[in-house]
């Protein structure tokens, strides 16, 4: 059963300018870890689209949902990343806090108040960590879908560069097929080395 989020959450908070901060591409073999930042200046849409967890939503509502969040007036949104090589250096725990850390530095306002999605909450940041927060929070759940866009989209222009390893359908996910393009045609700069199916190949087979 789909959760729908709102603004109990902002509304207990009872601060004026409250972002929610989320990431996408935690689980992918290669490209970046991204996050999303958004800040609802008013809690009170008439024409407001489907907004939840991305995950329990379909591509096409996605995207309306994220044109609806990126073309609003009242609200202000921010995307940021953490590159595969800086996933490799500091773990993916680190780069998704540090993602939604710049994520919510690149707003273009002060927050008060910030509310991530997890049980971490980054350093810098002041605020509380929801677990489960894209199902509880509207502002979480808005940043997933522009974490989740963003990134979707940068994988679909980095697939037009590497299209042998389909990253336009598997925006870099493990499946059957991406592994079996991996064997057949190594890796490159996007991949996370550390991650163990890649790790295992260079190892295999010597390439980095």
């Amino acid at each position: 059963m789909r959760s729908v989020p709102d603004f109990s959450i902002e509304k207990k908070v009872g601060k004026k300018i409250i972002a929610g901060a989320d990431e996408a591409g935690r689980g992918p073999l290669c490209g970046p870890v991204v996050a999303g930042a958004v800040v609802f200046k008013k809690y009170d849409f008439d024409d407001m689209p489907l907004i939840c967890d991305s995950k329990q939503m379909s591509e096409k509502q996605r995207n309306i949902a994220y044109d609806w969040i990126t073309n609003n007036p009242d609200i202000i949104w921010s995307s940021a990343q953490c590159s595969a090589s800086e996933i490799d250096e500091m773990n993916i725990l680190q780069a998704s806090l540090t993602a939604m850390t710049r994520a919510v530095g690149a707003l273009d306002i002060d927050v008060e108040y910030c509310l991530i999605d997890g049980n971490k909450m980054p350093k810098g940041l002041i605020g509380e960590s929801v677990v489960k927060g894209d199902a509880k929070s509207l502002s979480i759940a808005a940043a997933s879908i522009v974490a989740k866009v963003t990134r979707d989209r940068i994988m679909k222009e980095l697939s037009k560069k590497y299209p042998q390893y389909e990253w336009e359908k598997n925006a870099g996910y493990p499946t059957q097929q991406h592994l079996q393009a991996i064997d057949k045609y190594g890796i490159n700069e996007h991949y996370r080395k550390t991650y163990r199916p890649v790790k295992e190949r260079i190892e295999k087979n010597g390439n980095s």
